[in-house]
């Protein structure tokens, strides 16, 4: 069989509520595609019907695939599916799909061509943001500050759960990744800018989820300290070329 244009890997944790739903709108969308695609939903750690549902969907849907690990945190469902996944283009999309999925496709091309990563900006010109309280607005700037001052210049916003990656851009960024936590993809663009990558900022129309999983008191340490180990990244010489 030929491999397909476009992977979607969902990390789901705990998502019984939300999953079902969000499946059925990624396999209506999927169907009006003219192109192949396959969805990899990795559950990871749940202690409700996550597995169950994606294997559900599996079982009905060819194009899609449950994939289990037993290990928690965002960062390593999302390199599992990625490095499982076969299509020339790889999207990380969160579960909620507070960024409707029909706008997966300015990501690819023929809209968005010559990129080897594409991630979905809150912040970039045409952007905008629907329902989000001014203080969880305010908390994810501060933190973008400090991303762009340890890691990151020039980047609006690098947290935003949808991006997009280059096949070849995936197999060798995926393997360097170390953070298994929410950080997980300011330290893959920080290793995809010391190797060379293009990265563009996709302005999206983002809906706020009030039962998102982020606590950010709780978290926001844990992703500060992150940040110092983030900066303290090196490529291996074997990895540069």
């Amino acid at each position: 069989m030929n491999k397909p244009f476009l992977s979607i890997v969902i990390p789901a944790y705990n998502e019984e509520a939300r999953l079902p739903a969000s499946l059925a709108k990624i396999a209506a969308f999927l169907r009006q595609q003219p192109y192949r695609a396959e969805v990899l939903v990795v559950e990871n750690g749940s202690s409700d019907r996550t597995y169950a549902i994606a294997q559900e969907f599996e079982q009905k849907n060819k194009i899609f695939h449950a994939l289990h690990i037993a290990a928690r945190g965002k960062g390593i469902a999302v390199k599992t599916g990625m490095l499982a996944a076969q299509g020339d283009y790889r999207f990380i999309c969160d579960a909620d799909l507070s960024m409707p999925i029909a706008e997966v496709n300015n990501f690819i091309p023929p809209q968005l061509e010559h990129c080897d990563i594409a991630i979905a900006s809150r912040e970039a010109p045409g952007a905008q943001r629907i329902g989000e309280p001014t203080y969880r607005h305010f908390i994810g700037r501060v933190f973008n500050g400090f991303v762009k001052l340890m890691a990151l210049p020039g980047l609006q916003d690098t947290q935003c759960g949808f991006k997009c990656f280059s096949a070849g851009a995936a197999q060798q960024l995926f393997p360097l990744q170390t953070i298994q936590g929410w950080t997980f993809d300011v330290e893959v663009l920080y290793l995809a800018r010391q190797l060379g990558y293009t990265i563009h900022e996709v302005p999206i129309h983002w809906y706020f989820d009030p039962h998102s999983k982020v606590k950010f008191l709780r978290d926001s340490l844990h992703m500060a300290g992150d940040l110092f180990r983030i900066r303290r990244r090196t490529i291996p010489k074997d990895h540069e070329s």
